[in-house]
């Protein structure tokens, strides 16, 4: 199986003893707590579960400029984003232990305990430097951008113990998955060659065959569908009607045992190219060979081209920096020249027209008043779900 990243195993960091975490959480009772933000909390859970090996914690100040500055920690490790724990005030020292709480769970528990090895100030024009390398843009109106730069100037770097993985583990118990389960289950089905696909969306008739083109074109064993549980931009579909639009379309339209479905527990960026490497760089983590990046992998608006995120790996990425491989792929639709769904790119006789192409926004309006996308675009199964969804959303208004 492939290795993971900068390590010979991964590096979880969740505390599976049972007994020692049982006391960990009676022993953070006694220590001073911070109310950390929902991105920090999502880190935790991603550390917890170690998609972000080799890291054993939160980046000190010397690492997150080198990362923003450079894509490597100041030791010389490849990592595409800032890992890290941004407070709007820091009355502690280091060598102190800090409980952070959960902000995402009803009584905010303790989701982690951190071993503080420094306390820094960010100024402003810091993290105006920060966000423009992992954004490309300081614009409060994008998403990311807001998210990061509303959490505080004050830097707690240090090593994680982390306790649970928040609402994640019991609200989509069936889907949310570590890293290190991943890979037991792609070691169980005996896959050698794995195709990993992000979403943050429920997949339409073009993202089902679009696995299927890269299972085929890599050989793929199997295709790990993996979806983003955590919180999205207002306006985004929630997470539990992207599951069961997903399962439901796996169930019907793909072979038995070609395909997982699971999910991780992460806050989206929004961050364009560099939220793609990260996002490549979590699937080696977790046992993919190959990982998917097509037209506006992870874009939000504007800001970023269109094939933005596949260059990067091209113009910033190191070569030996992942061993996974990156599929390479165009905006995919069905043509109804030849009644099938296929790459643009791949049909250049073909105008707009010859696809059949809708925006989201017209999507939207079809499935809220209860019309269904034509087959070609969206599953009918699929387009049900979606449609209750949507039609639920305006009886409540």
């Amino acid at each position: 199986m492939i290795k993971p990243h900068g390590a010979d195993a991964l590096n979880p960091l969740f505390v599976a003893d049972q007994a020692k975490r049982q006391d960990l959480i009676e022993h953070a009772a006694q220590l001073p707590q911070a109310m950390v933000s929902s991105a920090t909390a999502a880190n935790a859970v991603m550390l917890g579960g170690g998609y972000f090996t080799p890291l054993s914690g939160f980046m000190n100040k010397a690492d997150l400029m080198s990362v923003a500055r450079n894509m490597s920690t100041s030791n010389g490790v490849f990592f595409p984003v800032p890992v890290v724990n941004l407070l709007p005030a820091a009355d502690f020292a280091a060598g102190d232990q800090l409980a952070l709480l959960d902000p995402n769970v009803d009584g905010q528990p303790v989701l982690a305990i951190q071993t503080i090895e420094a306390v820094e100030h960010v100024s402003d024009a810091e993290l105006d430097e920060i966000a423009s390398a992992v954004f490309g843009t300081i614009d409060r109106a994008h998403p990311g951008v807001n998210a990061f730069l509303s959490q505080g100037n004050m830097l707690v770097s240090g090593t994680v113990e982390v306790l649970n993985f928040s609402y994640f583990a019991t609200e989509f118990a069936d889907t949310f998955r570590t890293a290190v389960q991943i890979r037991e289950e792609i070691a169980e089905r005996g896959w050698q060659r794995v195709v990993a696909f992000q979403t943050r969306n429920p997949m339409h008739r073009a993202h089902e065959e679009l696995c299927k083109m890269a299972m085929q074109a890599t050989d793929a064993d199997g295709c790990v569908i993996h979806m983003l549980l955590g919180k999205l931009k207002a306006g985004d579909i929630p997470a539990d009607v992207r599951d069961a639009s997903i399962r439901e379309m796996v169930q019907h339209y793909f072979p038995p045992n070609s395909v997982m479905v699971t999910g991780y527990g992460f806050d989206m960026l929004y961050a364009g190219p560099r939220e793609a490497v990260l996002h490549a760089l979590f699937r080696q983590n977790m046992g993919a060979t190959h990982f998917i990046i097509g037209r506006d992998h992870a874009g939000v608006g504007d800001y970023y081209g269109p094939f933005d995120a596949q260059s990067i790996f091209d113009e910033a990425v190191p070569e030996d920096a992942l061993e996974i491989e990156i599929f390479r792929a165009d905006h995919t639709a069905y043509s109804k020249k030849l009644n099938e769904v296929v790459m643009m790119r791949d049909a250049p006789d073909h105008g707009p027209d010859d696809f059949v192409l809708l925006s989201g926004t017209k999507v939207r309006e079809m499935l809220g008043n209860g019309i269904a996308p034509p087959p070609e675009f969206s599953r009918p199964e699929v387009a049900q779900i979606l449609m209750d969804y949507y039609q639920s959303i305006d009886d409540a208004a």
